[in-house]
């Protein structure tokens, strides 16, 4: 019997028009360009500007490209996985929302929140609905409005965030192509050095959490930095090692865009290149679950089918992981 794999199909990104650079943060808050550019490698990124605006407007962009691209109506997806750690409202579901934007009536889905690992769990758990026959258009959207949980006073984290959103379509393929493996991980003990004080059960909003600033990304760098160097680095080279792949048979390491020092030690420890790795956090920064579809989205022309690629991540909590896919067409 011929093994069933989910492949991506098609993918698309869209980003805000407002471009927000180094050079205007100087000007609201104490840094420089060449501090930010020496720290992350980040120049600029894009914000989301405009009343009652929230990540389904700006995924909304990108699953309307998408379906554009593959060349299909939005009835005809089955599910939306949404990825995403600032959804439109704590519910409705903002898969629900951007379904009824886009026009997806056939589609169920549901928000998925694994901090920037987000978008990998979400392309796992999206595959084993593939797999498993019960659905053959599986759409996963990896989009934040960081900007909703930046304090724009605090130069440790304003600088590293951005707005976007990428989408990727799962079908089913028996070519040998596809999703062939993942490794996911999460350990709880990271909490406190990256997280969202308030706004959930613990504690909900109030005049004292608002005056406190208590809404906003809290991050302790050089503790999130260590583990995220250590355990994305190790997770893309242990899906190697248990695929048996050598750095020439990858073809592309696709990287979560936090820090160009954390990629660049992820890379180093497979192995590979860096014209083999997918970089464009100097254009986007940070934008949390859409950094990878993004990545995909804009080197699609230069991916052929049969290409090895590894996605790797690391996110707040803390959560990690990696996925080896093959490419499933080449550039059109």
């Amino acid at each position: 019997m011929t093994k069933i794999n989910a492949a991506i199909t098609a993918v698309a990104h869209h980003v805000p028009d407002y471009v927000l650079t180094n050079k205007e943060l100087e000007k609201m808050v104490d840094t420089n360009d060449e501090w930010i550019t020496s720290r992350t490698g980040i120049k600029e990124r894009y914000i989301l500007k405009g009343d009652n605006k929230g990540v389904t407007d700006i995924a909304k962009g990108a699953v309307e490209k998408l379906l554009a691209k593959r060349g299909i109506g939005p009835e005809e997806i089955e599910l939306v996985i949404f990825c995403t750690v600032t959804p439109d409202r704590l519910f409705p579901a903002s898969a629900n929302i951007v379904s009824e934007k886009t026009g997806m009536k056939n589609a169920w889905g549901y928000d998925l929140n694994a901090a920037c690992s987000g978008f990998l769990y979400g392309v796992t758990t999206g595959s084993k609905f593939i797999e498993s026959g019960a659905y053959k258009k599986v759409l996963v959207i990896g989009a934040d409005k960081m900007s909703s949980i930046v304090d724009y006073t605090d130069r440790s984290t304003c600088i590293i965030f951005g707005d976007g959103a990428g989408a990727v379509l799962l079908e089913p393929t028996e070519d040998g192509t596809g999703i062939q493996d993942s490794i996911l991980r999460s350990d709880g003990s990271g909490e406190p050095f990256l997280h969202q004080k308030a706004g959930g059960s613990r504690r909900p909003p109030s005049q004292e959490t608002l005056d406190s600033g208590e809404h906003y990304v809290h991050q302790e760098g050089k503790t999130v930095f260590k583990f995220a160097v250590s355990n994305m680095a190790d997770v893309s080279f242990e899906i190697m090692e248990r695929n048996n792949l050598s750095a020439d048979d990858v073809a592309w390491l696709v990287p979560h865009q936090a820090n160009l020092r954390i990629i660049d030690a992820t890379a180093k420890r497979m192995g590979v290149g860096t014209d083999k790795v997918m970089i464009n956090i100097d254009r986007y920064g940070n934008t949390t679950n859409g950094t990878i579809p993004i990545c995909l989205s804009e080197w699609e022309s230069k991916l052929n089918k049969g290409d090895n690629l590894i996605l790797a991540a690391f996110g707040g909590g803390f959560t990690w992981g990696s996925v080896y896919l093959k490419w499933a067409y080449g550039p059109s």
